[in-house]
């Protein structure tokens, strides 16, 4: 019940919140930009240039918009005092957090309906077709970004004393997986003793970096692995066999998992040494 309670309160306070509103106009903005410029093109079917390159745009907005709506929720409680608070209420620091993110979770949810409900409604009104299907599989792709960042930004808003902490740490986090993670791999590879150790560490990093991950599951499951060449030969295999998308679920729930129960543990830890 603590859980839902702060999830509760969480969406009403994100619900009027002008930060909330602004990222869902910016987030309505990108995509009505990027469908109709790639729709002018052509159709929007299955995974082609056009569609890898929306895939890649929305990869770099997303996370930067989950991890500042995050951290700042998060880190804000303990700058202006609310958690003093609420913290003589019988609830503990993992429940406190995990119904933070639950709330963020429908809050962003919301956001991601409206934003890609009128995007779809606009772009047939100007006459551009895209179908159904592609344009769940973009929701999907985003849904999926946004509640595992929420629960690395939830992280980062545990750690930070203040928002602006919490803003350096969101932007260093958006940086290193999204914007220099491919120079970072291919410098990682240069290094290596043994051209043996390529795969097993592509393996590693890949799992290590949540927006990597899911890229790389979304582009094979639109039946495009051959891409990725001989080297993802073992993920292309996996991904596409039978339990391919509960060992994905099952990656992305540690995911989630690991990052809440390490800001909880942490928080609870700054609490005890006068530090949150």
């Amino acid at each position: 019940m603590h859980i839902l309670t702060v999830a509760g309160r969480e969406i009403k306070m994100g619900f009027r919140n002008a930060w909330t509103y602004s990222f869902l106009l910016l987030l309505t903005i990108f995509l009505i930009t990027v469908l109709l410029m790639e729709t002018f093109v052509g159709n929007i079917e299955g995974y082609t240039n056009r569609t890898g390159s929306i895939m890649n745009m929305t990869l770099y907005l997303l996370p930067l918009i989950t991890l500042l709506l995050g951290g700042f929720s998060a880190s804000v409680e303990k700058e202006n005092g609310q958690w003093g608070l609420l913290a003589t209420y019988p609830i503990t620091s993992h429940q406190f957090l995990i119904g933070k993110w639950l709330g963020l979770v429908v809050i962003l949810l919301t956001i991601l309906f409206f934003s890609f409900g009128i995007t779809g409604i606009i772009t047939v009104l100007f006459g551009k077709e895209i179908s159904l299907q592609t344009l769940l599989f973009f929701w999907g792709f985003s849904i999926l970004l946004a509640i595992v960042y929420l629960s690395i930004a939830t992280l980062i808003g545990a750690i930070a004393k203040n928002r602006w902490q919490a803003l350096i740490g969101a932007i260093t986090v958006w940086f290193v997986t999204v914007v220099i993670w491919p120079l970072l791999m291919i410098s990682s590879m240069s290094m290596l003793p043994s051209y043996q150790l390529v795969q097993p560490t592509l393996q590693i990093l890949t799992l290590a970096n949540p927006a990597e991950l899911i890229r790389v599951f979304a582009i094979v499951r639109m039946g495009a692995g051959s891409m990725f060449g001989a080297t993802y030969h073992e993920w292309i295999t996996w991904v596409q066999g039978s339990s391919g998308l509960m060992t994905f679920i099952g990656i992305i729930s540690a995911w989630i998992i690991i990052s809440l129960g390490i800001g909880g543990w942490l928080w609870k830890r700054g609490e005890q040494n006068g530090t949150s």
